[in-house]
């Protein structure tokens, strides 16, 4: 357990010391600040976070904003490469995150009585968008939307083009009857 722990906090010192990733100066610029090492901000940020998740107001609105804006940040800039891995792993994101979506607005009455909901929402989205080869959504991906979706796909593309169809007949009904 200690060695799991020691290798996490070695992966987080290099994450927050890595120029790349878009936090990296905050930290920096919060360590020179403070003289506080920049992992001991870090976990005081990530310690915040989880308290006002549990007590704080707008705790739904701050979760969602956690899940969705680093993610659209890295999903345009991943546009903005020529590789097209970075898209993919982005793509697997926002289909984990959509189904979740729609799956969380039949259950919205549980979230009222789930006290620590939007803490574990909020982590599950980290999870999903962590940078790992083998995040969250591609985890979920893989073993639960990927085999639905190879076993099932004909249906849904036979059940969409009867959609696009029927659509298409009812716009140009309504536009002859309009002329």
């Amino acid at each position: 357990m200690g060695c799991r722990i020691l290798h996490c906090k070695e992966q987080v010192e290099k994450m927050l010391n890595d120029d790349k990733q878009p936090w990296t100066s905050f930290f920096k610029w919060a360590e020179q600040k403070t003289g506080v090492n920049r992992l001991y901000i870090f976990f005081g940020c990530l310690v915040f976070t989880g308290f006002y998740l549990v007590f704080g107001y707008g705790a739904q609105l701050y979760c969602n904003l956690i899940g969705f804006v680093y993610p659209a940040y890295r999903s345009i800039k991943a546009l903005e490469t020529p590789q097209k891995d970075d898209d993919t792993k982005w793509l697997t994101y926002w289909v984990v995150f959509a189904l979740f979506s729609v799956t969380e607005f039949f259950s919205g009455l549980l979230v009222h009585w789930f006290p620590f909901y939007w803490l574990l929402k909020c982590m599950f989205f980290i999870w999903c968008f962590v940078p790992l080869e083998a995040n969250g959504s591609m985890v979920i991906y893989r073993n639960v939307i990927r085999p639905y979706f190879i076993k099932h796909h004909a249906q849904v593309d036979s059940a969409m083009s009867n959609i696009a169809d029927s659509a298409t007949k009812l716009i140009a009904e309504n536009i002859l009857k309009k002329d």
